[in-house]
Order: C-alpha cells, then sequence, then structure tokens
C-alpha cells in the first residue's frame, strides 16, 4: 500500500501502520476532510489487503474516529 500512496501521491491524506509484538496492528488515517479517506480504500493495494481479512484476524477489524489532542513532532514529515 505504502509504494502505491507514494506512487500516486495523493494530497489531503496521511497514513501509517504500527504492529506489535503481539502481531496487533495499528492503521492510521489522517484526512483534510472526510471524503479523503476514499483515498486510501479506494487503492488497489488496500483492496486486495482487506481480501480474506476476517480469516486472517482473531477479532474482527473495527474504525474509531479520533481527534488530536497534542503530539510532540508525531505527525511532522521526516525523511525516510
Amino acid at each position: 500500500m505504502f509504494e502505491e500512496l507514494r506512487g500516486k501521491s495523493p494530497e489531503g491524506v496521511r497514513y501509517m501502520t504500527w504492529r506489535s509484538g503481539n502481531g496487533t496492528f495499528v492503521h492510521l488515517v489522517e484526512t483534510e476532510t472526510d471524503g479523503h479517506a476514499d483515498l486510501i480504500t479506494g487503492l488497489a493495494a488496500f483492496q486486495a489487503f482487506q481480501s480474506g481479512i476476517r480469516d486472517r484476524c482473531v477479532d474482527p477489524p473495527h474504525r474509531d474516529v479520533m481527534t488530536v489532542v497534542g503530539h510532540y513532532r508525531m505527525l511532522d514529515e521526516y525523511p525516510e
């Protein structure tokens, strides 16, 4: 997905994924407007990732809407 995002370079969206030591994945999507979330879910790579996801998960995926309260350098641009 990251390769496809870099290739398309959509404006108004940021995406990050974490994986914990127990195999739990957390995906963070930051968008400028509500409609920008479709820039992630509309990717061919995202749709391929979603295919059969319930078979790979102990608990089903869920979505929460969150608001940034504060951060220290977490959302700044850093070179890769």
